[in-house]
């Protein structure tokens, strides 16, 4: 490759096979493994550790403590040469964990560009997260996982396995999130009680540009789907999209959301549509009981 030889400190185990591009950087005591490929200008701190067929595109930096690639947690996985796909300039902070796909789950972890994840952030194997994602402190992300582009989550927060967030969503801190996420929406749990959905995330939305008509119409779907009066008028939140999404012929975000939770009430088990996808229960892809 072209431009700057990569940098490597002498106390740096770097394996001869791993493929450094232009411009890397690699401190002191950091691990590269064999079937690493590592883009132009990746940073990678001290003390890091980059295992397994683990692909970094450029300018990602990996912090002190992080390790990226080893092997999933997962009793089921059998060694397979699974891989972990990571786009170009990320941020892996402190203690970080990432792991790679398993034989069952697609065999790849995936995660988009320019994403954020903070101290002692775990993201499981099988895992998809989008681009713009910012995941703080402590998160836990469980297996086969899927986050939308625009994902902000609170820290310490943690995703049961197969859930899905929807893009532009915020969760709050110390939330346990055992269902779907809506796309646009603010999601917090108060004092360990289950999570709720409370509003749309307008600041998020102000940020991305977004304008004031397309915010003020999610605004509107958020008051006809989840306001007090409309949970107490005894139609069904189902029932209450589906005439929504009939209704809505114009608003590209609002068609997005109804199709969205239409596809976890009416695919998903459990309220999480991916659920229904696994390769490891009977039946898959058959929707719930209800």
């Amino acid at each position: 490759m072209g431009g700057r030889r990569a940098m490597i400190h002498p106390t740096a185990i770097v394996d001869s096979k791993a493929q450094l591009g232009a411009d890397v950087h690699v401190g002191a005591y950091a691990v590269i493994g064999p079937d690493v490929r590592l883009g132009d200008g990746c940073r990678i701190h001290h003390h890091a550790t980059i295992e397994g067929h683990t692909v970094l595109g450029p300018r990602c930096q990996v912090y002190t403590g992080a390790v990226i690639g080893t092997p999933p947690q997962d009793r089921k996985y059998r060694g397979a040469p699974t891989r972990l796909d990571i786009g170009h300039d990320n941020i892996f902070r402190e203690m970080v964990t990432v792991h790679p796909g398993t034989e069952a789950g697609g065999g790849v972890t995936t995660i988009g560009d320019h994403n954020l994840f903070l101290i002692g952030v775990h993201i499981a194997h099988d895992c998809r997260v989008g681009s713009r994602c910012i995941i703080a402190n402590y998160t836990q992300l469980a297996g086969h996982v899927c986050l939308e582009d625009h994902v902000n989550m609170g820290g310490m927060s943690a995703l049961h396995h197969f859930v899905t967030v929807g893009r532009h969503a915020f969760i709050g801190g110390m939330t346990r999130v055992v269902s779907d996420v809506p796309p646009f929406m603010i999601v917090v749990a108060a004092r360990g009680t289950r999570p709720e959905i409370r509003m749309v995330n307008g600041v998020g939305l102000q940020r991305a540009g977004f304008s004031p008509e397309a915010i003020a119409n999610l605004r509107k779907a958020f008051m006809q789907l989840y306001s007090r009066r409309a949970r107490l008028s005894g139609v069904a939140i189902r029932d209450r999209v589906e005439s929504m999404l009939a209704q809505n012929g114009a608003d590209p975000n609002v068609e997005y959301l109804c199709k969205f939770l239409l596809r976890s009430f009416e695919i998903g088990r459990h309220g999480r549509y991916l659920e229904a996808l696994r390769s490891d229960r009977p039946n898959p892809g058959a929707p719930s009981a209800r």
